[in-house]
């Protein structure tokens, strides 16, 4: 297992919180539209097996939900498409998609994010229902879970992510504020591009 220096806890401490300050001024208007929203349906919640899930034992998780006034395919298309992310989502400054073709289990990009360099590997996908992917950075080891679950009013988006490692364990409470914000603004992103995308 890499052990990670305390000069390198540090510098990651400092890239997290430099991010958890730019997000912050996004995460008012984020909080006000995922906090609008209706409660997760069992649909949305339920664990069947087989699914990936994030690490229940994670000293940071983060869990919201949003409801995006698009149709699903048009969601779950822009979510998939790793490569135009940084188009709808100004914290993505790179990214990188190593395998080919469609999302699949294996399947691995690398993307800069809020000072933090990662790669993620696919672990789960279910077309239309569910993607999941994980992977390292800097010492933070992340599993991210989406879900989307049609309504009569479009779709509910519900994702939850976990964070473990030494700079999680050493810096829980500004690295649990930084997750916080960092997902309330990705699916408010999300809910805008799509809603746009829907009445051009």
């Amino acid at each position: 297992m890499r052990t990670i220096t305390t000069a390198k806890t540090a510098a990651v401490t400092a890239a997290v919180t430099g991010a958890l300050l730019l997000t912050t001024s996004a995460s008012a208007s984020a909080s006000a539209l995922t906090t609008d929203r209706p409660t997760a349906t069992a649909e949305t919640s339920a664990k069947h097996p087989g699914d990936v899930q994030i690490d229940q034992q994670a000293p940071v998780i983060t869990r919201t939900e949003i409801l995006i006034h698009a149709p699903l395919r048009t969601v779950w298309n822009i979510q998939t498409d790793v490569r135009n992310w940084p188009a709808w989502q100004p914290n993505v400054e790179s990214m990188t998609k190593e395998t080919p073709g469609r999302l699949r289990p294996g399947s691995v990009f690398r993307w800069s994010t809020e000072g933090l360099d990662i790669t993620s590997t696919v672990k789960q996908v279910v077309p239309g229902k569910r993607l999941v992917w994980g992977g390292p950075a800097q010492g933070i080891t992340a599993v991210h879970v989406w879900t989307f679950t049609p309504t009569r009013e479009g779709v509910l988006v519900h994702t939850e992510e976990s964070w473990t490692g030494e700079p999680v364990t050493a810096n829980q409470a500004v690295l649990q504020a930084a997750l916080d914000n960092s997902l309330r603004h990705w699916v408010t992103n999300l809910k805008h591009e799509a809603e746009a995308q829907t009445t051009r």
